[in-house]
């Protein structure tokens, strides 16, 4: 979970910044960082979801006396969603005009959700992991993973290795790999690596620093 909340770090605060950076009225631009930003409020909407679904049920069973900390967390993610809900409001006038005025908005938007998604990660990490490691077998927590994975489309699997491996450590990278079936790291070896690479380079590219390692 460490691996995936950096990904949220990482691209909640390239957001902003994208969407400064598209020129008014570059509206062809526009929806292609629209787009993204789409399957960014997916992948964590969908994160958001599992936990609702297969983490706090059992910590409100098994840990009992820090019902406080499971509460904090729902109540965290109607916060993020409430954040979410504003940064909907301007995305669709923004991706078709892309008006210099909506975009700030929505960029203000982004920042405003990013803050309170940055505290909840924190908590998460600090407070409820050491539940998680206590309180969940492995068949269950590797259950949280299985069903993060399946449920991608098939044309965003490779998009999506590539956003847990960028900032990952070598241990991390190898973990991850290693749990995917051969093919696909094989695809991921002739083609995802370049295909992630290639889509980060020309997403990023208005940005400084916009390679990826």
């Amino acid at each position: 979970m460490v691996v995936v909340h950096r990904v949220f770090r990482r691209e909640s605060a390239l957001l902003p910044r994208l969407v400064r950076a598209v020129p008014d009225g570059a509206s062809a631009r526009a929806g292609e960082v629209a787009a993204y930003l789409d399957d960014y409020v997916m992948g964590l909407h969908h994160h958001h979801a599992l936990e609702d679904e297969l983490i706090w049920p059992l910590l409100r069973e098994r840990a009992a006396a820090r019902d406080d900390l499971v509460a904090r967390m729902e109540d965290q993610h109607g916060h993020i969603d409430r954040t979410l809900a504003a940064v909907g409001e301007w995305a669709p006038q923004w991706r078709g005009s892309a008006d210099s005025v909506a975009g700030q908005e929505l960029a203000l938007a982004l920042e405003e959700h990013r803050l309170a998604l940055l505290d909840h990660l924190d908590d998460e990490e600090k407070l409820v992991l050491p539940l998680v490691a206590e309180h969940l077998t492995v068949a269950e927590w590797d259950e949280v993973g299985r069903r993060g994975l399946e449920t991608l489309p098939k044309n965003k699997v490779m998009l999506a290795l590539g956003a847990i491996l960028e900032d990952a450590t070598e241990d991390e990278r190898a973990y991850f790999l290693g749990r995917a079936p051969l093919l696909g790291r094989l695809m991921w070896r002739w083609v995802g690596r370049r295909q992630y690479t290639a889509f980060c380079q020309a997403m990023r590219a208005p940005l400084a620093g916009g390679t990826v390692r």
